[in-house]
């Protein structure tokens, strides 16, 4: 049973993070990821935190669809495609210290990456490298945002273009985790963590509106801000978020 506390807070959190999300491209579904994994089992948290980053994703990419590059999302396609199917045949269920660290580490893993190893998502075969890369990490983290930023961060693509065709390549990959949880491995989840792990309909209907009117007030500070200050503050912000998920994570493993 869910309550009318808890659904107040879902809704404000699913705001306040695709308005954060829809500045920066990122950080608003690590924050949203954390709080859904302090209130929910990680089956639950991933379905609706799937709705919710798909429709925020999905809305943000039409919004800013004029800057989508298609060359890039069409390669992506196919390495998000492989990756589910490698993911799907052992049916993984990480549990919730697992994810935790997981989604902290993939800020500061994508930050180690030397300059020599830059991954620019223009180079041919990146787009279906990163595909594969960012749809298997965000089946288990919930999240990939950062680590999808360091294959444009390096790219020659402007502010419009890289928020714009993450939005995109993010919609597809929170999509293919609706399958993953609500299909492929449901039963295993719901074996997990019993009841809890499945939620009201009205639920995953509520948090839409909400991720798009975050988004749209996003978009509208994403135009007030420079190229310069989106790529620093970008950076500060998503490494932050990451040691506070990964410090929540150890403390639930030991």
């Amino acid at each position: 049973m869910v309550s009318v506390g808890l659904t107040a807070l879902i809704a404000l959190a699913v705001v306040a993070t695709a308005t954060l999300s829809g500045i920066f491209g990122m950080a608003g579904g690590i924050v949203l990821m954390g709080m859904f994994l302090v209130v929910l089992p990680v089956g639950s948290a991933m379905m609706l935190h799937g709705t919710t980053q798909a429709v925020s994703n999905g809305y943000r990419a039409f919004l800013t669809r004029d800057h989508i590059v298609w060359s890039v999302f069409s390669f992506y396609i196919v390495g998000a495609i492989a990756s589910l199917g490698a993911l799907g045949a052992i049916s993984f269920v990480p549990d919730k210290a697992l994810v935790f660290i997981c989604v902290g580490t993939v800020p500061f893993a994508a930050a180690a990456l030397p300059a020599r190893f830059a991954l620019d998502i223009t180079k041919p075969g990146m787009p279906v490298i990163c595909g594969f890369i960012i749809t298997l990490i965000n089946l288990v983290a919930g999240v990939a945002g950062p680590l999808l930023d360091a294959f444009f961060v390096k790219s020659d693509l402007t502010r419009h273009q890289i928020v714009a065709t993450k939005a995109i390549t993010q919609t597809l990959s929170h999509l293919l985790k609706l399958v993953y949880f609500g299909v492929l491995v449901r039963q295993v989840a719901i074996d997990a963590d019993g009841d809890l792990a499945t939620l009201p309909w009205w639920l995953y209907v509520m948090v839409i509106p909400c991720a798009m009117l975050g988004t749209t007030l996003g978009t509208k500070v994403l135009d007030k801000i420079s190229d310069t200050n989106f790529r620093k503050w970008s950076q500060w912000i998503i490494l932050t978020l990451g040691a506070i998920c990964i410090a929540r994570g150890v403390t639930l493993w030991v």
